[in-house]
């Protein structure tokens, strides 16, 4: 007689946090703990006015409100947003016929607004107004027969947008190494222009590699990348040199998020993670570490930041002081379509996203 055994899966049991004193012995810490936390962090005004965009209209339509892609990249905020009524979709060929769909911060093609339009969709366009100043940029050198290289993320939400406002005339570039590959038909009519959440440095030198191959190359009329992440990329350039470790609260497929991992790395931290929750946290970090650099993406509100600082004060880093770079004070107007239904409601309570407006907890 044969017996079969049958494998049953054991319960996932949490991991055991290692305490203070256990972590402590593992690797003592010369000198004394605290934490450098930068400012600027987390939202931006253009993160603030998409996130604010979904709250009104779940408010003022009802759910369901769909949402094309993730509003903002962050998991958290994304979750929140479910729970109140809204629904993700990939695409606008998954809202019902007539249904109230949000255009994310990252921006869309026209042919997706002529996807939703086919539908009979309303919409509500949250893309953030400095994507839509690179949207409209492409427009413009595409009219007059330009060369576009768009420096960017091959895939990301905002490269799509920006190449599909003029396919025929862009060409993505991905960084330095993709440089010896780019062709132009003239390039005295050549132009850059990039995705807006990119690392400041690493851009700067795939423009520096492509001047070089086309010295006439054309830079674009202001800045492409945005305030928020040039600021946070200098808060975090400031306090890297010093930090035996970096935390950056963020989600995996925010790239602003990810860029400030890196660049702690390239300023001299020792070491630097992402982090989406404290939870994540591996207190093995802590070993041997006195001084702890914090900072957040643009797409993570505050109260994700607060969370990481009260682990680290459960582990002997209660000194903050705040490394303050750079003052924000801008202010969106929330999308046109969303603003004409509060002004009818007589709700103004909100009608613009920026930074310093958001709750904490």
């Amino acid at each position: 007689m044969t017996s079969s055994a049958v494998s049953i899966p054991m319960p996932s049991v949490p991991r055991r946090r290692r305490t203070p004193e256990e972590v402590l012995a593992a690797a003592p810490v010369s000198g004394p703990k605290r934490v450098l936390l930068a400012a600027p962090r987390g939202y931006c005004a253009g993160v603030d006015r998409a996130v604010i965009a979904v709250e009104k209209a779940l408010e003022h339509y009802g759910p369901p409100v769909y949402v094309r892609k993730q509003i903002v990249h962050n998991v958290h905020v994304v979750s929140s947003l479910e729970e109140k009524g809204a629904i993700f979709v990939e695409e606008t060929d998954e809202v019902p016929e007539g249904a109230l769909v949000i255009f994310s911060a990252h921006g869309v093609s026209p042919a997706v607004v002529q996807s939703a339009e086919d539908r009979g969709l309303r919409t509500i366009d949250a893309t953030c107004p400095l994507v839509t100043k690179v949207h409209r940029e492409a427009v413009r050198f595409a009219k007059e027969d330009y060369d576009i290289l768009l420096i960017g993320h091959d895939g990301h939400e905002e490269v799509e947008g920006t190449a599909g406002e003029a396919p025929d005339h862009i060409q993505i570039i991905n960084g330095p190494h993709e440089v010896d590959k780019v062709t132009v038909r003239n390039p005295e009519k050549t132009i850059w222009l990039s995705q807006t959440t990119l690392s400041v440095d690493e851009t700067m030198e795939t423009v520096r590699m492509l001047k070089e191959r086309f010295p006439t190359l054309q830079d674009p009329p202001s800045d492409d990348i945005c305030y928020a992440t040039t600021n946070r990329q200098v808060a975090i350039k400031k306090i890297a040199p010093q930090a035996d470790l970096v935390i950056v609260v963020g989600s995996a497929n925010s790239s602003n998020s990810v860029r400030l991992v890196e660049v702690a790395l390239e300023y001299g931290a020792k070491a630097s993670y992402r982090v989406d929750f404290a939870n994540e946290v591996d207190e093995s970090w802590f070993e041997g570490v006195a001084t702890v650099g914090v900072t957040s993406g643009a797409s993570v509100p505050e109260v994700l930041v607060q969370d990481v600082l009260r682990l680290l004060a459960d582990y002997g880093y209660g000194a903050v002081e705040e490394v303050v770079t750079a003052e924000e004070d801008l202010l969106f107007s929330l999308p046109k379509e969303l603003r004409a239904t509060l002004k009818e409601a007589g709700d103004v309570t909100r009608a613009l996203g920026g930074r310093g407006n958001r709750p904490t907890s």
